[in-house]
């Protein structure tokens, strides 16, 4: 997608040294845009668990890169020791997120049959540069399958705007390109069909508000950031045709986790009859899960994201501000649950299907783990 009328993945290898991998820096949007080079595997963990990098699709392909960075400084004699305790390290920079677990996996299942270090390190770098043009595939493929949704929506409305609820960011820069919950408004907006998108800020980091509305300034989307708290007045008053979201892990029966307030969301959308869809690559389902609200791990964050909030100061400059009484405890849980019940339909790269274990196993027969690169 554009930054400032260039075309910009999230991820990318240095153009001038493969040893290097370099990724946006999404703590400083929308105030800074920057570029951050990653040369080792601490420091793709640390992009990932401060959040320099987030969004479940780019985070499962930043862990892929970081094998691949690993590997480069492994040694010779036991490098495969060293590519499993990576693996396991790598794989516990955030815990909800299954596409991180799922991508390691799989490049360390193809690393297996490698005879030497050099030839894992030349396949580690080929395996996560198929990942991650598989999963800008798999969200236009999404986006293809959702548009049709807002296109009958707009059909219904003669032509008025389609007004879209979304939550967090589950746009492209969350998933390399396109996005999952953003890539079917993008692909609308692309083929005219008149949109109007709510963006909740998403607190505490302001996701939403600072990604999300930044994405849709760049490609010219209409859209209107509202308080988290909004979305149901607005359900009510009829002002919300469609909800989208994305998703960090979403069982095989359907329940979804997504950024914490989801689940809320979901609730008044089911109590307004407003259609709740959530878009998500098949990288993100968790086959080895059922119940989401008692198995999916939640991950809680530094208390601090909620006392301290970033933006821009008087002075012109990126800073912090505290926001509350600093003698108060703070409970920082990153995500919810949504049961599937409240899920309308899960948009994938297959097609649109019921959030339920038969409507999955419909498009994927089979838990494909690892997938075909």
């Amino acid at each position: 997608m554009n930054v400032n009328g260039r075309n910009y993945c999230t991820i990318w290898v240095h153009p001038e040294n493969q040893r290097v991998i370099q990724v946006i820096d999404q703590r400083l949007l929308p105030f800074e845009f920057k570029i951050v080079d990653l040369q080792t595997a601490g420091d793709a963990f640390e992009a990932i668990r401060n959040m320099t990098v987030r969004g479940a699709p780019l985070i499962g392909v930043t862990g892929a890169f970081g094998i691949y960075l690993s590997l480069i400084r492994s040694s010779d004699r036991n490098w495969r020791e060293e590519l499993q305790q990576s693996a396991v390290y790598l794989k516990s920079a955030r815990p909800t997120a299954v596409n991180l677990a799922i991508l390691i996996d799989e490049m360390t299942a193809r690393l297996s049959g490698c005879n030497s270090r050099k030839q894992a390190i030349d396949l580690a770098l080929e395996t996560a540069g198929r990942q991650k043009l598989r999963e800008i595939a798999w969200s236009e493929a999404i986006g293809n399958f959702g548009c049709a949704l807002i296109e009958e929506i707009s059909k219904r409305k003669n032509g008025q705007p389609v007004n879209i609820l979304t939550h967090c960011n589950a746009g492209w820069l969350a998933c390399i390109d396109w996005g999952t919950a953003t890539a079917p408004i993008y692909k609308a907006f692309q083929k005219n069909i008149p949109l109007h998108v709510w963006v909740d800020e998403t607190r505490p980091r302001n996701q939403g508000a600072r990604l999300t509305a930044w994405e849709l300034s760049q490609e010219g989307v209409p859209h209107t950031v509202i308080p988290d708290n909004a979305g149901g007045h607005l359900m009510q008053h009829g002002m919300v045709d469609l909800c989208i979201v994305g998703s960090d892990r979403t069982t095989s029966r359907g329940d979804v986790a997504n950024k914490i307030g989801t689940y809320l969301k979901a609730l008044a959308a089911f109590d307004n009859k407003v259609p709740f869809y959530v878009a998500l690559p098949s990288s993100s389902i968790d086959f080895s899960m059922k119940d989401g609200i008692k198995e999916i791990p939640i991950e809680q964050r530094d208390g601090e994201e909620v006392t301290w909030m970033e933006g821009m100061l008087e002075n012109g400059l990126p800073g912090k501000v505290n926001v509350l009484n600093l003698t108060s405890p703070v409970a920082n849980y990153a995500f919810d649950v949504t049961p599937s019940r409240y899920v309308t339909g899960l948009i994938t790269e297959r097609g649109i299907c019921p959030a339920t274990e038969e409507g999955i196993r419909l498009l994927f027969p089979k838990p494909h783990v690892p997938r075909d690169l």
